[in-house]
């Protein structure tokens, strides 16, 4: 059994199949599914199968909008941390974090007003990662990627 990685209570993620190069996330256990924040999202069909578009903006650039697409996983109710009921659009896309890809599930909501604008819940950090919540973005402030591109423009986190 390979060890686990020990994440901080906030860490930088990037889900590489939606066009999200980095976005800040909070890392809690205490939600058993993940959550991106979605400015807004709508739903269509191809090939037959249901698909939902989105727009998010992912913090690293406040100008920064990305507009992406996936086939739709499922749809289920989800009780927030307010103790609110809403039904959620579930999709499954690699997520990239402390250097291990692995599939995940993600439902898309509103978060807007919240700190953070991914929320990634245990199922999704299941087997591989485990919290340090003492401690925050112990794999880098900001993915090096996009620390190199800070350097010569503005982006700021």
């Amino acid at each position: 059994m390979r060890p686990r990685i020990v994440l901080g209570w906030r860490e930088w993620l990037a889900l590489p199949a939606l066009g999200i190069a980095a976005i800040r996330a909070k890392i809690d256990t205490g939600a058993r599914s993940s959550s991106l924040h979605v400015d807004a999202y709508w739903r269509f069909v191809e090939g037959g199968a249901p698909w939902a578009g989105f727009r998010i903006t992912t913090g690293v650039r406040d100008e920064q909008v990305i507009e992406a697409s996936a086939p739709v996983h499922d749809e289920r109710e989800v009780t927030d941390s307010g103790g609110n009921r809403s039904r959620r659009i579930f999709l499954r896309t690699p997520l990239l974090l402390a250097g291990i890809e692995r599939e995940v599930e993600i439902n898309l909501t509103d978060r807007r007003g919240m700190l953070f604008p991914m929320l990634l819940g245990r199922t999704a950090m299941a087997r591989t990662f485990t919290v340090d919540p003492a401690r925050s973005f112990l794999h880098g402030d900001l993915p090096a990627q996009l620390a190199r591109a800070s350097d010569e423009s503005d982006l700021h986190p």
